[in-house]
């Protein structure tokens, strides 16, 4: 079995991977703590896969990408310590099949490589590949399969805790969606804000990218927050949770 680590700003997301087949047998989140060691992130990780009722010793490899270089190093040394196994980290020299034309290559999140190595796996580009969790991404590949860019947004809860912070008679919300676009008190108003705003938004961002591309593109969303948003879109958009961790099994399987 493979184990597939995503290490986010807010969450890390585990999942384990059938090596043969590439069958996903469970996946589980966890928050991301700058403080924690090697030896807690092992412990952790070794509950989290027992609590689904598999073993720390069934797994023969494993694959990493992050965008928090400080937490990085813990992680993949408490892999090592649970399963003595020198994880992957999804990064320069590792082989992943994406041309990417973009200024700077290095500097583009490993989450975002895998995300669009996965989105070529399964579907025809151009692709359009919106990844809604601390920051809202957006990445595009043409029709030639080539990464040429994309946007970067900030996230969901990220906007709703500053607006709370900063203005003080807007109380925190939980994002459930209101029932129509003009609210009638404040936390209506709040949340329409924040759902058909976002929505609006990704149908605007999605918009414009197809006029670039002179082409329209098969438009996939991912991560914590987007099942909520996309859901109230006008355009066609279909929701995979499971697009990064397919990505990164694809790319282990590149360089195993």
């Amino acid at each position: 079995m493979i184990l597939a680590i995503d290490i986010g700003n807010t969450n890390i997301v585990l999942g384990v991977i059938e090596k043969t087949e590439g069958k996903i047998l469970f996946t589980a989140r966890t928050a991301t703590d700058r403080s924690f060691t090697a030896d807690q992130y092992g412990i952790q990780f070794k509950n989290i896969i027992e609590l689904y009722n598999f073993k720390a010793e069934e797994i023969d490899g494993c694959i990493i990408s992050s965008v928090v270089p400080p937490v990085l190093n813990a992680v993949s040394s408490g892999v090592k310590k649970l399963t003595g196994i020198e994880p992957i980290i999804v990064g320069p020299g590792v082989k992943t099949g994406l041309n990417i034309l973009m200024d700077n290559p290095a500097q583009l999140g490993s989450d975002l490589v895998v995300n669009a190595v996965s989105a070529l796996e399964k579907f025809k580009p151009p692709v359009i590949i919106i990844d809604m969790g601390t920051a809202t991404t957006i990445s595009v590949v043409d029709e030639k399969r080539h990464y040429i860019g994309g946007c970067i947004m900030p996230g969901i809860r990220v906007s709703l805790d500053a607006i709370s912070k900063s203005a003080a008679q807007l109380p925190g919300i939980s994002l459930t969606a209101p029932k129509k676009a003009i609210g009638k008190n404040t936390v209506e108003c709040m949340r329409s804000g924040v759902i058909y705003g976002n929505a609006a938004m990704i149908d605007g961002m999605v918009e414009r990218i197809e006029e670039e591309l002179e082409a329209t593109g098969t438009v996939i969303a991912t991560g914590g927050n987007s099942e909520l948003i996309v859901s109230h879109c006008k355009k066609k958009i279909i929701y995979d949770e499971n697009l990064l961790l397919r990505g990164l099994y694809i790319i282990y399987k590149k360089n195993a």
